[in-house]
């Protein structure tokens, strides 16, 4: 049996390629969505109703995560409500503070008091779980976004972040932690191990989880065959 097929932790697609969600939600593995506006822009999208619509066609039985783009509250708000209103499984993303470092908690808050899911994202540290997690306490349920791999990417270990944020959250079950942002099929092994709820993985990452646990050996093989096949196929002479 395929390794990844024994993991707890719920992947989560990470992307906005259509036709890479619409072949990952034949995939009984993948247990959610999730994009973002700098995703949909680096994909080409230029309608973004009209693509949410489209996903949501196609993934109605799995939550899918759609994020604000609005920087005053007020049209966060009304960007919120709006994107809740397109289906039952839809997550909202909100910003964990707005582009001048002010917390959206009281947003998060009103958002959560009248019963949409959130989906609280770019989080980094410990005290933004905490504040993030007494906003969200009137949340029917929610998800909060730590990017682990961004952690990773200041020269600190996430893990022990990730950790200390599972405590804070332990006293609200209907809140789930989301490990994002990995850099490798090993993070998800690591969140895995952790207890960690949700993993995102990006659709180019996804493929390779499919190889976890392959003998090494056998990736061994595999490679010395690519350097030779890539080398043929160059038409290098010595």
């Amino acid at each position: 049996m395929n390794r990844a097929r024994t993991l707890t932790i719920k992947v989560f697609a990470d992307g906005a390629d259509l036709e890479g969600i619409l072949a990952l939600a034949r995939d009984p593995m993948i247990a959610g969505f999730t994009t973002n506006p700098t995703l949909m822009h680096q994909s080409g999208v230029t309608d973004y109703e009209g693509f949410a619509r489209k996903v949501l066609e196609h993934v109605a039985d799995r939550p899918l995560s759609l994020e604000v783009f609005a920087d005053e509250p007020k049209e966060m708000a009304r960007q919120a409500r709006l994107l809740a209103s397109w289906g039952d499984n839809v997550y909202v993303k909100i910003p964990v503070t707005d582009t001048t470092r002010v917390s959206c908690g009281p947003l998060i808050r009103e958002l959560s008091s009248e019963g949409l899911r959130l989906n609280v994202t770019a989080i980094l540290s410990v005290a933004q779980v905490e504040s993030v997690a007494e906003a969200l306490e009137p949340s029917p349920g929610a998800i909060v976004s730590v990017f682990a791999g961004r952690v990773a990417d200041t020269g600190r270990d996430p893990i022990p972040l990730m950790q200390e944020a599972l405590e804070v959250l332990v006293p609200n079950p209907r809140l789930e932690l989301l490990w994002a942002s990995p850099r490798e099929i090993l993070n998800v092994v690591q969140a895995d191990a952790i207890g960690c709820h949700i993993i995102t993985v990006t659709h180019a990452l996804l493929a390779k989880l499919y190889g976890l646990g392959r003998e090494l050996e056998d990736v061994s093989l595999d490679t010395v065959r690519m350097f030779h096949g890539d080398a043929a196929r160059s038409g290098y002479i010595l």
